[in-house]
């Protein structure tokens, strides 16, 4: 038994290293999750010992080394964005003849390293100049790697951004974000996911002193991930990969508490509605960097080119079929030490959105893009500096290329916006959800802003905080709808009923109410929109629904099925007013396009 016991143990330990990602979350494959349930089938999980997450600079201790000669190892992790990598170091682990890295003048090694802490030995240490991992977990180690101007990190490119990979599950007692303030969340250290969990704190307006955070040392896959922390009863909440998603909420749905899900649990919120928020990249050591900037800008140009190169072989993978199961059956080796794992590597893909060579650009150098490099370091900074994971002094640099020399050999450059969504679907979908009363299904935020009776105009000098706030929204969560709700002031049909006036009477005044509210809602979508252009920030118009309630959901709230009185001039101002809601619609199939 003993002997068994450790056969199984040394079997699990080996397929768990096909899909460890302590990086963006990603998919779990499927026979992996087979090979684990089978070996956990009526064993009680282990307790799960959580850490005390200390600042990097206080957790690793390597001596600096120089950057080795010879063949450059490249970190690649087993994520959907480096299977472009391995595609174009020619499907091999070492550059192959006729490859665009060769035809680039590279000479590269891909090693695959998942555990962040190896990854930054072997930066520090020397073995190679090239750091992986997502803007996050870059940032965490911000303090670490400045102590040695050498090592100072520069973030050279952008792969992807987490599309489906990552998501927040929770407990029962949990239904909109801001329903997390004082409960318990499981999560990564120095994973992908800290970030995420604040920023969706912030956007809820909380923040990471407002939740207890437990920390484990797995992000999938152990006794010590938050997959397995969730089960323990004083758990609210954690931040997991996709498939273990999937197993805690019984596919998806609500916890039946069968098999390995959790009674009442559902997923809040994944990276498909949030896809502005974990960004994958490339980071580069400074002296590395100051010594063989045209080596590094070669680097660059080939990730480029063999992401627009993937996507045509993607594209074309019916009449071009060879060549896709090559490049899927390659990545499945390399990533996941299994050839024959083609759709798990796919689902790999599935997760992950390329963002290109307009993409780099506007993440790099568009000053006005709410989701670009400076916001979001500011962001990541700031919310580990209140936990005291980073000191908030050690801002990421980027390289600052010239992207019009990175053009070469590229063809799909234009900046022509993709609608996201069916605009009729998603009318559809909101006139259905407001008939049931259900709009508040699916919520992740919202909020309110206020108008003077008789009001018309919504101007930007007058709610620009408002709308910096919806663009700021619509920018990260560009899965979710954006409903802008107008309701009604009831006096004037409380008077008329009061005067008894006839039904058709008070049935026109309801009506009048309604349309009302929804040209201001209609009109408060425009200038928003037009507020967004004259900023140069660029939105998905198909991301807004305009609704109006009327009377029918005052502030004041309803009394025997009639809107309640004011009792006051404050309780009659809060009636005019226009709500913004934001919607998750992952499960309306119909309604969401993705890129």
């Amino acid at each position: 038994m003993q002997l068994m016991d450790q056969m199984n143990n040394q079997a699990f330990n080996k397929s768990l290293k096909l899909e460890q990602r302590n990086s963006m979350g990603t998919t779990k494959f499927a026979f992996i999750l087979a090979f684990f349930f089978s070996l956990a089938s009526g064993v009680a999980n282990a307790k799960p010992n959580y850490l005390d997450a200390k600042p990097l600079d206080k957790v690793v201790n390597n001596s600096v080394g120089d950057v080795r000669g010879g063949t450059t190892v490249l970190p690649i992790i087993t994520w959907g964005g480096d299977i472009a990598t391995i595609y174009g170091n020619g499907n091999k682990r070492t550059t192959a003849n006729g490859s665009i890295f060769k035809k680039n003048g590279l000479d590269v090694r891909l090693q695959r390293e998942d555990v962040f802490s190896k990854q930054l030995e072997g930066y520090i240490s020397g073995n190679t100049p090239y750091l992986r991992g997502t803007l996050g977990m870059i940032n965490a180690a911000s303090d670490l790697l400045a102590k040695d101007p050498r090592t100072k990190p520069v973030v050279i490119y952008q792969l992807t951004w987490s599309a489906g990979g990552d998501a927040l599950v929770v407990k029962d007692n949990i239904k909109r974000a801001k329903d997390l303030r004082g409960k318990t969340i499981a999560i990564q250290a120095y994973g992908p996911h800290v970030d995420y969990l604040a920023k969706v704190l912030n956007d809820a307006g909380l923040s990471l002193k407002d939740v207890n955070i437990k920390w484990l040392a797995d992000l999938t896959g152990t006794d010590n991930s938050p997959m397995n922390a969730f089960y323990e009863s004083d758990i609210d909440a954690a931040f997991v990969i996709i498939p273990d998603a999937l197993a805690l909420t019984s596919g998806g749905n609500v916890g039946t508490g069968s098999e390995d899900s959790v009674r009442g649990a559902k997923i809040l919120l994944s990276t498909k509605t949030a896809n502005r928020i974990i960004s994958d990249v490339y980071a580069v050591r400074a002296d590395y960097f100051n010594a063989n900037k045209a080596q590094v800008s070669k680097l660059v140009r080939a990730l480029l080119q063999s992401e627009e190169a993937l996507a045509n072989v993607v594209k074309s993978k019916s009449s071009n079929a060879a060549e896709y199961q090559r490049t899927m059956r390659a990545s499945a080796d390399i990533l996941l030490d299994s050839p024959q794992a083609v759709s798990d590597a796919e689902g790999l893909y599935a997760d992950a959105e390329y963002v290109h060579y307009n993409g780099n650009i506007k993440f790099f150098q568009d000053s006005k893009n709410p989701r670009g490099f400076d916001r979001l370091n500011t962001e990541i900074q700031s919310a580990f500096k209140s936990i005291g994971l980073t000191s908030g002094n050690s801002a990421l640099t980027q390289a600052n290329w010239d992207f019009a020399s990175l053009k070469k050999g590229l063809t799909q450059t234009s900046t022509a916006q993709v609608k996201r969504f069916d605009e009729r679907a998603v009318a559809n979908v909101v006139t259905k959800k407001q008939q049931q009363g259900a709009l508040k299904d699916g919520e992740l935020f919202s909020f309110e802003v206020f108008f003077e009776p008789n009001q018309q105009v919504f101007s930007e000098s007058l709610y620009q905080d408002a709308f910096d706030q919806v663009i700021d929204l619509a920018s990260t969560y560009g899965g979710a709808i954006i409903t802008v709700e107008g309701h009604s002031d009831p006096m004037g049909y409380l008077r008329k009923r009061k005067e008894n006036q006839p039904s058709v009477v008070l049935g026109r005044i309801k009506q009048s109410a309604k349309n009302l509210s929804v040209s201001r809602a209609q009109e408060v979508r425009d200038n928003i929109i037009s507020y967004a252009s004259k900023k140069n920030v660029s939105i998905d118009t198909s991301q807004f629904a305009v609704v109006g309630h009327g009377i029918a959901q005052p502030k004041t709230g309803i009394c025997n099925a009639q809107p309640c009185a004011p009792k006051n001039e404050k309780e009659w101002r809060s009636n005019m007013r226009v709500q913004f809601r934001i919607i998750q619609v992952e499960a309306e199939a119909d309604v969401f396009k993705p890129l």
